[in-house]
């Protein structure tokens, strides 16, 4: 059967669906953003031809528009508008000071800079900088310097008076305040202390705002990206707001979802705000909970976890957890578990470590894990270098997936660059950009890589009626690449580039 008043139709192409109804398919028809009808050219009337605008797409690959289902849109809009410190920008401590004190020179004094991307691990010094450093580069202004994970940040002197750390200063629940050894000054570092400045330090200007919105939004549609889902453990109403401002303005393309911070939960249901609610450029999601152990200790303690999780659960909201470590991953898999809730689909984030008590934990608890690939690729080295033999027991892509668990994936930008082939090349390949392999028997086939980006994305965020595989009914979010994914070895997958982006049915970004 021909569809009715479609708008575009793309032809001459090997369309990978991954709806296991209609594996593979010719011709793809959209109209009014969605997609009407899948199957091959040939099956089309000439009056359905006739009526629509025809793309040729020349013989490549049609796959569903990749979905970060992890990532922080606008702490990665910051990063583009900052002092880039990550490498191959700085590789020393000095450069960090150059490239600080090269934007000092054009700020006025007493205005914040924001700097971003160290990793002290691939700093020559092998250290972290100091608020001592910083002073040297901008000495009349405040800095901010984020670490490359996202849960450390450097402030100089100026900032720290600005947020109102000194010697006598206690460190906030699940914060760290490093400290000089002999004289217990704050040495500028802070660990997860990012929801504790965020009351503190002022945010982006408006304008400042667009432009790194726009940037973002570009970079991720050039990579095939066609819906992120924002899972920033600050996110309150205000920042839900300004996120849907963005949407509302066309300044931010992909399609949106928002995790509104479990602290902040309280807020959303008081504004008749429920899990779902928003349209379909932009809704809220999960609920999003930060369980750390920075000081030494579970934050939050197991107790006040099991409570964290059932308020949530009770205005229906479903979880996701933030756990790194082996015991966290424990921790927020057992409390999963032990606070189950039929109909509510709940998540863990990264699950990074996953000895064998931690996989036990997770194959029992069964929540969707949203991973992320591409830190093998950027983080490799310094993954074999701090835990050697057992760096195998890191993202159990292939143990997680054979044991049932839908797993996902995320680039958790500005941590890492969002781009799907590269992170599908490290879930495949195992290799560090350095070259080194990680745990090669956690491979997954190209197809289980692919399908971490687009349908398990979709599931993750509870849209899989939406998005993620290209079938009827769902919108029209694709991606046209230069080759199959799918039949890439590890060595020509990477060579695989987009050469277009579909979003709600209109061309958002072509090569």
């Amino acid at each position: 059967m021909s569809p009715s008043a479609p708008n575009l139709i793309l032809t001459n192409a090997h369309v990978l669906t991954l709806d296991p109804a209609r594996p593979r398919a010719s011709a793809v028809v959209i109209s009014g953003g969605r997609i009407a009808w899948v199957g091959e050219r040939h099956r089309l009337s000439p009056a359905t031809i006739s009526a629509a605008r025809l793309m040729d797409c020349g013989g490549q690959i049609v796959v569903p528009g990749f979905i970060d289902a992890h990532c922080h849109a606008l702490a990665y809009a910051a990063s583009l508008i900052a002092v880039d410190c990550a490498p191959p920008a700085v590789s020393t401590i000095g450069d960090i000071i150059h490239a600080v004190c090269q934007r000092a020179q054009r700020t006025p004094n007493g205005d914040w800079i924001r700097a971003t991307g160290y990793s002290e691990f691939d700093l020559y010094e092998k250290r972290h900088p100091t608020r001592w450093d910083l002073d040297r580069a901008a000495p009349n202004n405040p800095v901010r310097l984020n670490h490359r994970s996202g849960h450390a940040c450097v402030l100089n002197s100026a900032a720290l008076s600005r947020v109102g750390i000194c010697p006598d200063t206690d460190e906030p629940p699940g914060g760290t305040i490093a400290r000089d050894l002999n004289t217990a000054e704050p040495n500028g570092l802070l660990l997860e202390m990012d929801a504790w400045l965020e009351d503190r330090i002022p945010p982006l200007g408006d304008a400042e705002m667009h432009d790194g919105a726009s940037q973002a939004s570009e970079r991720f549609l050039m990579q095939g990206v066609t819906s992120v889902q924002d899972a920033t453990p600050s996110n309150s109403l205000e920042r839900w707001d300004a996120l849907r401002r963005l949407k509302a303005q066309k300044t931010f393309t992909p399609t949106l979802s928002v995790m509104p911070a479990a602290a902040h939960l309280d807020e959303f249901v008081a504004n008749n705000l429920r899990f779902g609610d928003g349209d379909e450029i932009s809704g809220l999601a999960h609920a999003k909970i930060m369980l750390t152990r920075s000081g030494g200790s579970l934050f939050p303690s197991e107790n006040d976890l099991s409570a964290i999780i059932a308020h949530a659960h009770g205005h229906g909201f479903p979880v996701a957890i933030h756990a790194v470590e082996a015991d966290t991953v424990i921790a927020a898999a057992k409390a999963l578990e032990a606070n189950h809730a039929p109909g509510l689909r709940d998540r863990i984030e990264h699950a990074s470590e996953c000895p064998p008590a931690a996989l036990d934990a997770l194959l029992n608890a069964r929540p969707v894990v949203v991973s992320q690939p591409r830190f093998i690729h950027d983080s490799g080295s310094r993954y074999l270098k701090e835990f050697g033999a057992d760096a195998g027991w890191l993202y159990r892509f292939k143990t997680l997936t054979d044991g049932g668990i839908v797993l996902a994936a995320g680039s958790d930008a500005p941590v890492s660059r969002p781009n799907p082939i590269i992170a599908m090349h490290a879930a495949v390949a195992r290799r560090a950009g350095s070259g080194e392999i990680i745990g090669s028997t956690e491979r997954l086939t190209p197809m289980q890589a692919l399908t971490m980006h687009t349908s398990a994305a979709a599931y993750a965020a509870c849209m899989e009626s939406e998005a993620g595989t290209i079938a009827p009914g769902k919108r029209a979010d694709l991606a046209i690449l230069t080759d199959d994914p799918t039949g890439a070895s590890p060595e020509t997958l990477l060579n695989i580039g987009v050469a277009t982006t579909i979003v709600n049915g209109r061309i958002a970004w072509q090569a």
